[in-house]
């Protein structure tokens, strides 16, 4: 029985294949970038700006904007890091490196640049220095032409803090004359003032908001800012929020994109980062083949947390090679649980039953069990979250097993979240997903004696945005009515496969970078953050 991710993940579906098809692509991409990178073309800035930093390194970004009158068809990026900071992992450009020298050229997709369009590339740097000596197609990173007497354009424009009500902002000064700084949402002045800070009040609760700066003086205005964005505090939703909303985020794989970017876009502060497999026998190790404390997933994490969000690793998947088969004992799995828990320092984990080797398979459901039992009695305080495949009325045969023999080993589960999607759902994928869950609370009051108020606080959503492998549909308005239903019942878990697709491809495609369908991009994650 084909469960979730089937098709998107037989992209990758073994560690080898994976880090060979990585590899490929890489020297395909390294081979791009250094033989046709674009030649100079109609001027665009390039704007740079933290996103997140902690002690040993920080994530960034550049905003390429065309500030000319007719459209561009590429753009290219260079500039210097100082010594002691390297080049990471990075996304929405190609990027090489000759020592110190970085050279940044557009993916396919985001080449062309209507007059006054922007587009961003990230990365993640180790060491503290920012670049220095930048270009973009050939020219200066902060364009030509203009009024030459207006001031430069302020740059490391940042959120310093939220409310239900504010945001506060900070910027660096520029140099030269200046009189004052412009605070923009959009195209309205929100604040003008002679500091480098300010506080943007009277906002509504759980509301998201995007800014930027431009300095003035008696000759004119600068440029502005890159911008950034923010979500005011006080969302409420379900009973473990934000711990509640934490979608699907795949490092490495489909475009992954900067945490922070989606943490700004849409105030989501959780991350389910995929996935945690075997490296080999009880040993657990990032996609089966990564460190467990370094490589992309450890930078990842630490983007997470540097923004102010948290994570829960997810153990499994459909594709790889899983810890329950190859750990020989509850115990022996429990302590390659434990690694992953003393290594991050975790708050929960989730258990992500898809494939037959496990799912369909007893002996290791009552492992995983046993071991989640031990986890439990070991880190008081952590949640733990088993996430399964369901049919349109409920848990088949094996999702009962699994709730039944958790009930009877006293495994003390806290959240059974079921996936309602390429279960062959048909059009109405608000009523088939309402169904199923109504069929896993069903299954939950059976086996523990619970009043329906108890079986939903122990029940999780995990839908799939866009299409599915199978081509159900599942639109933003219709991920919106469940999203309501699960609320409104004060479910566990809400959340979604994956951060990595929560962009607009229509056209009907399953792909590991888009959803398949017209949509605004991280609408699935903007819309899951109000949980």
């Amino acid at each position: 029985m084909t469960r979730s991710r089937s098709l998107l993940l037989s992209l990758i579906a073994a560690p080898a294949a994976r880090a060979a098809t990585f590899a490929v692509a890489l020297a395909a991409a390294l081979v791009a970038a250094t033989v046709v990178a674009p030649p100079a073309a109609s001027a665009a800035t390039a704007a740079f700006v933290r996103t997140a930093s902690w002690e040993s390194g920080y994530e960034a970004k550049f905003t390429v904007t065309n500030d000319t009158s007719a459209s561009i068809s590429s753009w290219n990026v260079q500039f210097d890091l100082p010594a002691g900071t390297s080049l990471g992992t990075f996304w929405d450009a190609r990027l090489t490196t000759s020592g110190q020298h970085v050279t940044a050229v557009n993916q396919s997709w985001n080449g062309t640049l209507a007059p006054g369009a922007s587009t961003t590339f990230g990365f993640v740097a180790s060491g503290t220095g920012d670049p220095t000596n930048c270009t973009v197609n050939g020219g200066a990173c902060t364009g030509g032409g203009g009024n030459p007497s207006a001031p430069a354009t302020p740059g490391g424009l940042r959120v310093t803090g939220t409310t239900a009500s504010s945001v506060a902002l900070a910027w660096n000064a520029v140099g030269g004359t200046v009189t004052g700084y412009r605070v923009y949402e959009g195209s309205t002045v929100r604040a003008t003032l002679t500091g480098t800070s300010t506080t943007v009040g009277g906002l509504a609760t759980c509301s998201a908001h995007s800014y930027t700066v431009a300095a003035y003086n008696s000759s004119g205005e600068s440029a502005k800012s890159a911008p950034v964005s923010a979500t005011t505090t006080g969302c409420t939703g379900g009973g473990n929020a934000p711990m509640a909303a934490a979608p699907y985020l795949y490092p490495g794989w489909g475009d992954p994109p900067a945490p922070s970017t989606v943490t700004g876009a849409t105030g989501i502060k959780w991350f389910t980062i995929a996935f945690m497999l075997s490296g080999g026998g009880c040993t657990p190790a990032w996609d089966g083949t990564g460190p467990l404390t370094g490589g992309a997933h450890a930078s990842t994490i630490a983007a997470i947390r540097a923004a102010g969000g948290d994570v829960i690793p997810s153990f499994g998947g459909w594709s790889g090679n899983k810890l329950g088969p190859n750990c020989s004992s509850a115990a022996a799995l429990a302590g390659a649980y434990q690694q992953v828990i003393n290594a991050y320092g975790l708050k929960a984990i989730d258990i992500d039953i898809e494939n037959s080797d496990e799912f369909e398979n007893e002996a290791v459901q009552d492992r995983i069990l046993g071991a989640l039992k031990i986890v439990k009695q070991n880190n008081p305080g952590i949640k733990t979250i088993v996430t399964f495949g369901t049919s349109t009325t409920g848990p088949s045969y094996y999702g009962t097993r699994l709730i039944n023999q958790a009930a009877a080993l006293g495994a003390n589960i806290d959240t059974f979240t079921i996936m309602p999607f390429d279960f062959g759902g048909g059009a109405n994928m608000y009523q088939n997903t309402v169904n199923a869950a109504e069929g896993l609370k069903n299954a939950l009051k059976t086996a523990f004696g619970w009043s329906d108020a108890t079986a939903y606080a122990h029940m999780g959503i995990s839908g799939m945005n866009g299409l599915s492998d199978q081509q159900e549909l599942t639109s933003p308005a219709t991920w919106t009515q469940i999203r309501d239903w699960a609320k409104a019942r004060s479910l566990s878990r809400f959340t979604f496969w994956s951060v990595n697709r929560d962009r607009p491809c229509p056209g009907g495609g399953v792909v590991s970078n888009c959803s398949g369908i017209a949509q605004n991009t991280w609408e699935f994650t903007s819309i899951t953050a109000q949980y």
